[in-house]
């Protein structure tokens, strides 16, 4: 089932998961304060918790809750790629859950430039996970009518939109020290 962003930040704020063009692939996203939610999509990857999950966000308020922010030389350096295809790892607030972090003191992140991944996190007002729309250890989906295929009843539906361009998923980035981690 296609979707509106309207529509997918109402499944979202109701506890549901839906599928979303990102920059590169498919994501499959809910609230990161939603625990039920968390460990519906975990499973419906099969997907281990210890690994922690990416969060998306449109603008820094969104993410501010999940990172532990006082170090103004991780900020600059996140910021000077964002908005844009570049997830950083940051120091994690003491206060996020642990199947983001999983259970490590570290957070991915990243500020979007995707218009619908923007106007998603803009109408939910915060940040969305975001994980590739697979089975873990498959090769994400490459289209609506697979990620329907594959998730037909466990996800709200997946939104319309363009994938934006990106040949491979986003690199990642250790904020504390600028290395490239993907």
């Amino acid at each position: 089932m296609l979707l509106s962003c309207a529509a997918a930040a109402s499944a979202i704020k109701a506890g549901e998961i839906i599928a979303y063009p990102t920059e590169a692939i498919y994501g499959l996203g809910c609230d990161p304060r939603n625990h039920e939610a968390l460990t519906r999509l975990l499973a419906l990857k099969s997907r281990a918790s210890n690994k922690g999950l990416i969060l998306v966000a449109s603008n820094f308020s969104q993410l501010d809750p999940f990172i532990d922010n006082q170090n103004p030389a991780i900020l600059e350096r996140a910021n000077k790629s964002w908005p844009g295809p570049v997830t950083w790892i940051m120091p994690a607030s003491s206060q996020v859950h642990p199947l983001l972090t999983g259970d490590r003191p570290t957070i991915a992140v990243r500020i979007s430039a995707h218009p619908v991944v923007r106007d998603l996190c803009d109408r939910c007002e915060h940040a969305l996970v975001s994980t590739s729309a697979n089975i873990s250890g498959e090769i994400p989906l490459a289209n609506a009518e697979e990620i329907a295929d594959t998730f037909a009843s466990s996800i709200a539906g997946v939104v319309e939109g363009a994938l934006g361009g990106l040949e491979s998923a986003t690199s990642i980035f250790d904020a504390s020290t600028g290395v490239q981690l993907r």
